[in-house]
């Protein structure tokens, strides 16, 4: 059996690593990625803090996870491709043209 600190620890630098990815990158599809990270990384911490406590609620908690996580993937990628189109890129700098 892994410890669970040492869970917890993977899943503090899953999160950390979105983190960083989701504050560098202005890609779209990468900050989208970036936050799947984040996602599932909490749900990793639900799992685990779920089984320490030999209890089902951990594994609750990560079906309503990928639930969200699912519906977000699904706006998130109608946004993009409306991005595409208008915009023919996904860089979010070309955002800013909508301040005029």
């Amino acid at each position: 059996m892994i410890p669970f600190e040492m869970q917890i620890l993977v899943a503090a630098i899953l999160f950390t690593i979105g983190l960083i990815g989701l504050l560098t990158r202005r890609n779209l599809i990468f900050m989208l990625m970036s936050v799947e990270i984040m996602m599932n990384a909490g749900a990793f911490a639900f799992v685990a803090a779920g089984a320490r406590w030999i209890q089902p609620d951990g594994q609750v908690m990560f079906l309503f996870v990928l639930t969200v996580a699912a519906a977000e993937v699904a706006i998130a990628l109608a946004l993009l491709i409306l991005m595409h189109k208008l915009f023919k890129s996904v860089d979010t700098n070309q955002l800013n043209s909508l301040k005029n």
